[in-house]
């Protein structure tokens, strides 16, 4: 094994979890196309951990690896670049403290991971060679054979740090017990919710209320310029109607591109997996057995998916019935290939052994490889084709009037509209935050309206909806307000002040009257508010219409018949009084006590970690072999986001 026994190394780091989630989806027995593996290029050090340096390279490296499945906004490169270098820089931290306490990894236990996580490269005790395992490791993970061991080693080595520092990590029964208290005590409510919403539209303003809120906040109400401007429109979709699109040209495309319509030999197949990886000589003779009763019940007219549904144990498909979809050759693991395709259409296989288990396949269709005739992918390829077309059109009739505006200053619009067949408008009063949506609401229309002077005319500016050419045609100067100007406004702001106060005035008032001996829900309809009764809340727990019931977590601690609120939730404000207090069920704490433990150990554990982090961080500074140089990721996007580690 070139890697494991050379004792190579490389720069490449990732998450171990992501080998764990390539091990899930290998079960689906495909092979994931990933991109391709790229070396880091030299770059500026952004940070130093001991000896070991971080440069922009590895940053710039990482984030190509994200593109490759995720969409990066521009925008956001600088908060993706501050994350990945603090995980560059805590992994390099791991890498500092176990080679100053002697943790390692052997190349022993790294083949036995390897193995793990790689079957294949095995055939019983013997390696399949340096030559079947490098395409095996590129083929399933896009990297090289050092790539891949360096990063079962350094997962490794994070491993070992989290079984160091969490081994001894433990919850006592008291805590199970508070655990299993928080999780299963509930209430039930008695509730009435006001929405400012609902209650604005009841609030009418009069003229003097009006007259006086614009007295008291004249400076609040200033009109910004707004500028009014024609426009001539080449609309693509209307070029996209008149396109005209022969055969011919459809059949040249085809021919250009015959590749994507060969279909090669394919299988369209269903399995049940019941799988031995990691099982006994004697469990898998059980798991055989299971198997053949299985494939037995298929054979005499039982129904495959629901077998799959039941029995099946690969996550991928089992939910499907089995389904695998369509393979082609060299899809699949070469035992399940050849039973795969050597089994007729309609029928079931034989029991198959894989390195994952015992296959029962059903073969649900089969296709002899050839090529999809023109008549068949004709209509998929002239919807590409008008787009394309039209956008070249568009784009020439562009040039064209851009020529035309350059030329000479004495262009007019209704030329180019004449000559170009623009159809023609004219804006209402724009200010820079109003939406254009008639012409494509794009911010270069808008910048571009700010900037035009009278009698001048725009370079055509590309939209949604097609080229925008925009003329000047009224500039309205910013001025304060007049009363008739922002009435509107006004009794908006009245509506929402009032009703906002409205709401929380009902609910207090309700609130007060329940505790002073009334009925909540006679107090609730006095004061036109719709009383209600919860089911039994959990803290977990979400009451319709208002949200989770942590929004209310002092009600958990309080007695039966107490009220509590306002309270504001979501949009609304609410008082509330407890109806009833459920006490957990003793019975139910054994049901639930194992996933309580597993969820507090791994709560603690966490947090272990984490302070291992931490601390281990601020040794690093104290001691000067932390050093980072944070302002050097100012060239990703344009942006800067704050990064929380320590500059050097």
């Amino acid at each position: 094994m070139a890697g494991a026994f050379d004792n190579q190394k490389t720069g490449v780091r990732i998450l171990f979890g992501i080998i764990i989630g390539m091990l899930a989806l290998s079960m689906l027995l495909y092979l994931i196309p990933q991109g391709p593996d790229s070396a880091a290029t030299s770059g500026d050090v952004v940070a130093r951990v001991g000896d070991q340096s971080i440069t922009l390279a590895d940053i710039n490296q990482r984030l190509s690896e994200i593109r490759q499945t995720n969409q990066v906004p521009r925008q956001l490169e600088g908060l993706y670049a501050n994350q990945i270098l603090k995980q560059l820089v805590f992994q390099k931290e791991v890498e500092y403290e176990a080679k100053r306490l002697g943790i390692t990894v052997s190349d022993q236990e790294r083949v036995d991971r390897i193995r793990e996580i790689l079957p294949a490269a095995f055939n019983g005790d013997t390696f399949v060679g340096n030559e079947a395992y490098s395409q095996m490791v590129q083929q399933r993970f896009q990297m090289t054979v050092p790539a891949f061991e360096e990063l079962v080693r350094s997962s490794m080595i994070e491993e070992k740090f989290h079984r160091l520092l969490t081994d001894g990590v433990s919850v006592s029964p008291a805590e199970i017990q508070q655990e299993f208290r928080y999780e299963n005590e509930k209430i039930k409510l008695a509730y009435a919710a006001a929405n400012p919403e609902t209650l604005a539209d009841k609030i009418n303003p009069d003229d003097a209320e009006i007259k006086a809120y614009y007295d008291q906040h004249k400076s609040d109400f200033q009109v910004p310029e707004k500028r009014v401007v024609r426009y001539g429109l080449l609309d693509l979709n209307q070029l996209r109607q008149n396109v005209p699109v022969t055969d011919d040209e459809l059949k040249a495309i085809y021919q250009q591109n015959i590749q994507q319509y060969e279909v090669p030999d394919r299988v369209h197949a269903e399995h049940i997996l019941l799988t031995t990886v990691g099982k006994t000589d004697a469990e898998v003779a059980e798991i055989k057995k299971q198997a053949e009763d299985i494939l037995a019940q298929a054979r005499k007219g039982a129904n495959f998916e629901e077998l799959a549904k039941k029995y099946s144990q690969d996550p991928g498909s089992k939910d499907k019935g089995g389904d695998l979809g369509w393979l082609v050759h060299g899809q699949t693991v070469p035992e399940f290939d050849k039973a795969v395709f050597s089994t007729p259409k309609g029928q079931i296989s034989d029991l198959v052994r894989t390195q994952y288990g015992f296959h029962i396949i059903k073969v649900l269709d089969k296709e002899t490889a050839h090529t999809k005739p023109f008549d068949e992918v004709k209509e998929s390829l002239r919807g590409p084709y008008v787009l394309q077309k039209a956008d070249q059109q568009s784009n020439s009739i562009a040039d064209q009037m851009s020529g035309m505006i350059r030329q000479t200053n004495k262009t007019t619009l209704d030329q180019l509209a004449q000559k170009f067949h623009l159809s023609t408008g004219v804006t209402r009063p724009l200010a820079p935050t109003d939406a254009i949506l008639e012409l494509g609401n794009g911010q270069d229309i808008k910048d571009e309206i700010l900037r035009l002077r009278p009698n001048e005319l725009s370079l055509p500016i590309r939209t949604d909806r097609g080229y925008v050419v925009l003329s000047l045609q009224q500039v309205l100067p910013a001025h304060p307000g007049a009363l008739d100007e922002v009435r509107d406004k006004i009794i908006a702001q009245l509506r929402l002040t009032k009703s906002q106060a409205l709401a929380l005035s009902k609910i207090a008032d309700l609130a007060k009257r329940v505790k002073a001996g009334e009925k909540f829900d006679a107090a609730a309809k006095a004061l036109g508010l719709d009383p209600k009764t919860s089911d039994a809340l959990a803290r977990n727990s979400s009451i319709p219409g208002l949200g989770n019931a942590k929004l209310i977590l002092p009600a958990f601690s309080m007695k039966q018949g107490d009220v509590g609120g306002p309270v504001e939730m979501g949009s609304s404000w609410v008082a509330y009084q407890i109806v009833d207090k459920i006490e957990p069920n003793p019975a139910d704490f054994e049901a639930q006590k194992a996933k309580i433990t597993d969820t507090l150990l791994q709560s603690k554990r966490s947090m272990a970690f984490d302070a291992f982090r931490i601390a281990l961080e601020e040794r690093l500074k104290r001691e000067g072999k932390l050093k980072i140089s944070p302002d050097k990721l100012r060239s990703f996007g344009g942006s800067n986001f704050p990064v929380d580690l320590p500059n050097s």
